[in-house]
């Protein structure tokens, strides 16, 4: 959690500054990048104890604070500094990246649970010839033993 939130305010202080400095803010979608990649997951690990049934920790509330407020200063440095219409285009933006991140993510999964399954049926499928041959292996020696009686 210190590692995105650290992550979050760098990037965040190099926009800032690039900024002040006058340059445009277009040369740092990188670094917006980061801030946004260190929200989701701050947001991640916080879902994952909440369905957990576990207790946010107040560290965790205050980090997510800050990386809203780090937001809330971009989106005046996107109104500001930036073409009309460049904070809506963001969002925008945001939303149509993050269905695709999740479509991805659920398409992972379920390549994965079909993985699992072929690999269950092949394991189960592998036993039950070994079963038949040891099955046939023993009829076979009950045979013979009845045989040579």
């Amino acid at each position: 959690m210190l590692a995105e939130l650290a992550a979050a305010n760098a990037a965040f202080a190099v926009i800032k500054n690039a900024v002040s400095n006058g340059r445009e803010l277009s040369q740092y979608a990188g670094k917006i990048g980061e801030i946004v990649g260190a929200k989701e997951a701050l947001q991640k690990k916080v879902n994952k104890k909440k369905a957990a049934h576990q207790s946010t920790d107040f560290e965790e509330f205050m980090a997510l604070e800050r990386v809203k407020e780090q937001e809330d200063e971009l989106k005046q440095i996107m109104i500001y500094c930036g073409r009309p219409g460049l904070w809506q285009d963001w969002v925008r933006f945001q939303v149509e990246a993050r269905k695709a991140r999740r479509e991805a993510e659920e398409a992972n999964k379920k390549k994965i649970q079909w993985w699992i399954e072929v690999s269950v049926l092949v394991v189960c499928f592998i036993i039950g010839i070994a079963a038949l041959g040891i099955f046939v292996w023993w009829l076979y020696q009950r045979n013979r033993a009845a045989g040579g009686a």
